[in-house]
């Protein structure tokens, strides 16, 4: 008996699924051989480093600039000055109008610069 002839797709393409005669398909795709499991070497993921520099470049930035910050300490007491040096604890601060401190980064809330402030304040007295 003879193999039954070739289905056409309604697109026009010949049917590729099924045989095809000779056992060999036409128009697929090359493929690499798997690996086995024994061959594959698992790799333990990579934890995300502990210092992304965002903060060094920010304070390198700020240092550079003698911007004056306001820094926010956790009980809500603020401080304003410039910073003169970091390291990964602590941040000194100078001020003009009081003696310079040094402060340790885990009382710190967070900190902004002090124009910035300065223009919400403008801005609210300008609006009333």
């Amino acid at each position: 008996m003879a193999p039954p002839p070739p289905r056409e797709r309604t697109n026009g393409q010949p049917h590729r699924g099924g045989s095809d005669g000779g056992g060999h398909r036409e128009h697929r795709e090359h493929r690499p051989p798997q690996p086995s499991a024994a061959a594959v070497q698992v790799r333990k993921r990579v934890p995300p480093p502990l210092e992304t520099s965002a903060e060094i470049f920010y304070y390198k930035k700020q240092i550079d600039a003698h911007t004056l910050m306001v820094i926010v300490l956790l009980d809500g007491e603020e401080i304003e000055g410039t910073i003169e040096w970091y390291d990964r604890g602590a941040l000194k601060v100078n001020r003009t109008d009081a003696p310079n401190l040094l402060v340790l980064k885990r009382n710190i809330k967070y900190m902004f610069k002090a124009d910035e402030r300065v223009e919400k304040v403008q801005n609210a007295s300008q609006a009333s």
